[in-house]
Formats: structure tokens, sequence, C-alpha cells
């Protein structure tokens, strides 16, 4: 969700003292006071002119900072590894850094059941090879919003960004680019849980027909402990029902979310 990590309230008790369910609720807070080093790996299958298989292993760093009684900083970072296939019968897979993206959320620290936030995301050309990214920086508007209610089972909300190319290469094609993130969560007792967590993204660059990634599918989840160390495991499926030319046709997810005390 997107991949993928507010104080919940306003007296958190220490991570060791939650329970599996809270934490689970934790972990389907993007904005929760907690640090989390979420792997998420990224399985797209009939990818490409060659329909091949791509890999993309996101490590998603996200670290709250309390700026005042009243406020809270959120920093998400995105480092995406890329597994590229080859894209004719003649060329090599690749292998390599992405463009990195960073985001920061402004939140209250006390909003009721519906948490939210706002804040920007930049993108960097950080990618170790041409074919894994794009040599224009890009800047945009953030927003999160969800509703998580003590004593309920359900958690859910959405992401939204939409990054523009702010500078960098003249070669390289521009970017503007919508992400769209909904999720839906059913939390159980004992942190397992049902979820739905699409990824929608739109090239308002691309030609008509070829702008939209439209995924519909869901999974399940589960916190376990190594130790004192609570970890969200998670496994999801997704089609793309409405996909671009040589985008993946389905998405297999895989998560393991570490979650440390703040």
């Amino acid at each position: 969700m997107v991949a993928a990590s507010l104080a919940l309230l306003p007296s958190m008790p220490s991570i060791a003292q939650q329970s599996n369910e809270e934490l689970a609720k934790a972990a389907q807070n993007p904005l929760a006071s907690l640090i989390s080093v979420p792997f998420q790996l990224n399985t797209n299958f009939d990818s490409g002119p060659e329909e091949r298989t791509q890999n993309v292993l996101n490590i998603q760093p996200v670290v709250p900072f309390s700026l005042n009684e009243d406020w809270n900083l959120i920093s998400r970072t995105i480092m995406p590894l890329i597994w590229q296939p080859a894209s004719t019968p003649f060329e090599g897979s690749t292998f390599g850094l992405g463009d990195i993206q960073l985001n920061g959320f402004l939140s209250p620290k006390n909003s009721g059941s519906w948490i939210w936030g706002v804040g920007a995301v930049a993108q960097l050309p950080t990618h170790t090879n041409d074919r894994l990214g794009n040599d224009r920086w890009g800047l945009g508007p953030t927003a999160v919003v969800l509703h998580l209610e003590k004593g309920s089972p359900w958690v859910f909300g959405a992401l939204i960004n939409n990054i523009w190319s702010v500078s960098g290469s003249s070669t390289d094609p521009k970017i503007n680019q919508l992400t769209l993130q909904p999720f839906l969560n059913y939390n159980f007792p004992g942190g397992f849980y049902l979820t739905s967590s699409p990824l929608i993204t739109a090239n308002w660059e691309a030609a008509g027909g070829q702008k939209w990634i439209v995924p519909m599918g869901g999974g399940v989840g589960k916190i376990v402990r190594f130790g004192k160390l609570p970890v969200n495991l998670q496994a999801s499926a997704y089609y793309n029902v409405e996909r671009p030319d040589n985008a993946p046709r389905w998405a297999l997810r895989l998560q393991a979310q570490l979650m440390f005390p703040k």
C-alpha cells in the first residue's frame, strides 16, 4: 500500500503491552506513532512486450517525529529494488535501485476516529540504470485519511498523491502521475485480518486508453512476534482490470513489516 504506516490514542500503551489486534490496527494506519520498516515484494506477472515477470522490493521505513503537543510529522521513504525483465528477446534483465520517493505528512496528534495527514512527496532520480527510472526530479502534494475507531474491527481510508516533474533531464518523459491507494481491513481477535489495498495509478502524460492501472483483489495478514519484536506479515493478489499495453496483468504482494517502539 502502498503500500504501504498519528497517535492512535492520547495515552497509547508501549508496543510490548499492546495486543496483537491493536498492533494490527497500528500497522494498517499509515500515520501511526510507531517506527516501522515494511519490506514489500511485488511480483508483477505478464509484464512488458515479452510478458515476463518483474519483481520490485520496496523498502519503506516510516519514522514519526513529535513537533509539539498538537502535531506529528511522519516521514515515509520508499526505496525500490527492481528486477526488470528483458523487453526484447535479445536483451538481458536488469537489477538495481529505482527512483526513491520521500513522503512527509503533517498530522494532528488527537484526531478522534477520523485521522488525517497532509504534506508533500518528492521523487529523486536515484536509479542505477536508465531502464529503472526517470532522470527528472518530481514533486507534488500528498494526503491520507482513515477511519480507526476503538472497538470496531474495521480500518479503512485512502492515500493520494500526484507528482509532477520539476527539473532535470530534457529528454526523459515528463512526470505527471497520480497514485491513489484505498485500503479496507477487517480485524479478527489475535491479530489476523483481511485486507484490500489496491494501488491505482494514472499517467496523465500517456495517450488515451493508456493512462490507468486499476487493480482489484485482496489478501490476509497476521501479527506474529519474534521474541519481543512484532512483525506484520501479509500476502495478497491483485488483477489489473484496467491497464496500458505491456503493463502486468496481475500481481502478488508479500510483505513483512517490522514494528518498533517510538
